[in-house]
């Protein structure tokens, strides 16, 4: 039988780690009982602020749809924060799940919050809920190293350079995808051609240095080294950068996008006195990266 309403998950899943499956899952069952599994989201853009602090999110919003997308979901609402932050947590289950979305469940975390200043939780949410005749599904916590997966977590091994154990919290490696741009040649100067993938505004920059890397590029996987950083060695003022060797590999790659997987943190950003000196570390930083 065909209901034709939504079974919405909540959330900003700026990850889509292990914790925000386990919501988007319970979306995803729903079908089987006529639901349109959908996930109801705020565009990275909108919102520079959650509960009080500062966000850097983990993925653009291009890479967290395709793997939202990759879940089951199959509708996405990218929402203008501005619109609902000013919402008491009944105008949004009235207004927004219920009268625009046509919502018939709703599934979340334990730890989600709404309404004007993040004023209502789950309890709220289940007594709204009741109210409007919506099927509500609460997410188990998901854990690891006995503390629960969340995006805060992520962030923080991402700037330590942990990339083994952020790569467990989000169910696969960190990765950049991003277009390969014109940088300043350096590398290919240096005898060790890069391509260059620049970090989108408000997104989280890994600690600054040197990784042991995988590439993929037309299906193929490439062992890589790239350097995360503002190029210390050379004069002037520079956005971060993730700049990448690809060891047996040539060609021109520009404009394309491309899928950088991060395996392993090898040394911090360093300044050399000389380009020589430079070419010499980079040189050695190969090797490490193949004996990773």
């Amino acid at each position: 039988m065909k209901i034709s309403k939504r079974a919405v998950a909540l959330g900003l899943f700026d990850g889509v780690h292990l914790g925000h499956r386990a919501v988007i899952a319970k979306s995803v069952e729903m079908a089987e009982k006529g639901y349109i599994p959908s996930v109801y989201t705020f565009a990275c853009d909108t919102l520079k602020e959650k509960q009080g602090r500062i966000i850097e999110y983990i993925y653009a919003d291009s890479f967290k749809e395709e793997l939202i997308r990759g879940c089951g979901i199959e509708d996405i609402i990218f929402e203008d924060f501005s619109k609902v932050k000013n919402l008491d947590g009944e105008d949004f289950v009235r207004d927004i799940l219920k009268k625009e979305l046509g919502t018939g469940f709703v599934t979340c975390g334990q730890d989600f919050r709404f309404g004007r200043n993040a004023s209502c939780g789950i309890a709220e949410l289940s007594e709204l809920c009741r109210i409007y005749g919506i099927g509500l599904g609460i997410a188990e916590d998901v854990t690891s190293d006995g503390e629960n997966i969340s995006s805060r977590r992520i962030r923080e091994l991402l700037s330590d350079g942990n990339m083994a154990a952020a790569a467990e919290l989000l169910g696969k490696s960190y990765i950049i995808r991003a277009e390969v741009v014109h940088g300043e040649h350096l590398g290919h100067t240096l005898g060790f051609p890069t391509i260059n993938q620049q970090f989108a505004d408000g997104q989280i920059v890994p600690r600054f240095g040197v990784y042991r890397t995988d590439v993929v590029l037309n299906g193929k996987t490439y062992a890589a080294v790239t350097d995360i950083g503002v190029k210390p060695t050379i004069s002037g003022d520079r956005s971060p950068l993730a700049e990448t060797h690809i060891l047996g590999f040539s060609g021109d790659i520009y404009g394309e996008r491309v899928d950088t997987l991060f395996r392993k943190f090898i040394r911090p950003e360093m300044k050399f006195k000389s380009l020589d000196e430079l070419k010499a570390q980079i040189s050695e930083d190969t090797k490490e990266a193949l004996e990773v």
